[in-house]
């Protein structure tokens, strides 16, 4: 039975694989039959993403991307991939007027810096394939919302959102398609923050039309979509995924 959504014979690189949306798209492009290299700074926690994946084949690469070296070294243990998964990232929750250089450049070097020389380094070192596939996890806070202290963050994802179109015009002569996701609130650990509380999220869950958010594996789908023949004919796009939120 065809399947334009197979992952099958395609080697798939996944960043920020060891929690919430990279761990779930690890495990998600496992079952529709990827090869799996998956990274992260967290050791344990990336082992656990392991044992998850299934099939056989997978590979482990415990790197940190803000190290140059380790950028470096991820392309030098990676065999030649079909799919760039750029997905980690952090925030630092600030308003403008206390933003400090050490703040903006932490949160630039891990959502923007690194996933943008990473694919640099792939391309250059060419460890990816023609008509291969690069998505990033962008936000819905990157084009199309603003809040309240999200400025760093915000910020990071805009870079992204310009560097996802002009790069897919410059990889179009190589077949290699670059897109990204933009997600509003997906319930991963923001229970875990204790400055959050359950009413807290109980009114910010009522701004959703579908009156939840949403779920790491179903950002997920999306990416195997990007990553997968089904969107062949797709580059230089960024789609929404926040059920509804940037309707209102």
């Amino acid at each position: 039975m065809s399947n334009p959504f197979s992952l099958v014979d395609k080697t798939i690189l996944v960043t920020g694989a060891s929690s919430g949306i990279g761990k779930a798209t690890a495990i998600e492009c496992s079952k529709m039959g990827a090869k799996m290299v998956i990274t992260g700074r967290n050791e344990l926690r990336l082992q656990e993403t392991m044992q998850l994946l299934e099939g056989e084949g997978h590979q482990m690469i415990v790197a940190d991307l803000t190290k140059e070296d380790d950028l470096n070294s991820i392309a030098e243990q990676c065999p030649l991939i079909e799919g760039l998964v750029n997905n980690a990232g952090s925030t630092i929750m600030v308003p403008t007027q206390f933003i400090s250089r050490e703040k903006l450049q932490q949160v630039l070097e891990v959502n923007t810096i690194a996933p943008i020389l990473l694919t640099q380094i792939f391309v250059k070192k060419k460890k990816i394939a023609k008509g291969a596939s690069i998505v990033f996890t962008d936000s819905i806070s990157g084009v199309k919302i603003a809040s309240p202290g999200n400025v760093l963050y915000s910020t990071s994802k805009s870079a992204i959102y310009g560097f996802v179109k002009n790069a897919a015009l410059d990889l179009a002569g190589k077949k290699i398609r670059v897109n990204a996701v933009c997600p509003g609130m997906i319930d991963t650990h923001i229970l875990d923050d204790v400055s959050v509380t359950s009413e807290d999220i109980e009114a910010d869950v009522k701004k959703y039309p579908l009156k939840r958010y949403g779920k790491p594996e179903e950002v997920a789908y999306a990416i195997i979509y990007f990553l997968s023949d089904a969107s062949a004919f797709t580059t230089g796009s960024s789609l929404v995924i926040d059920g509804g939120f940037t309707l209102q």
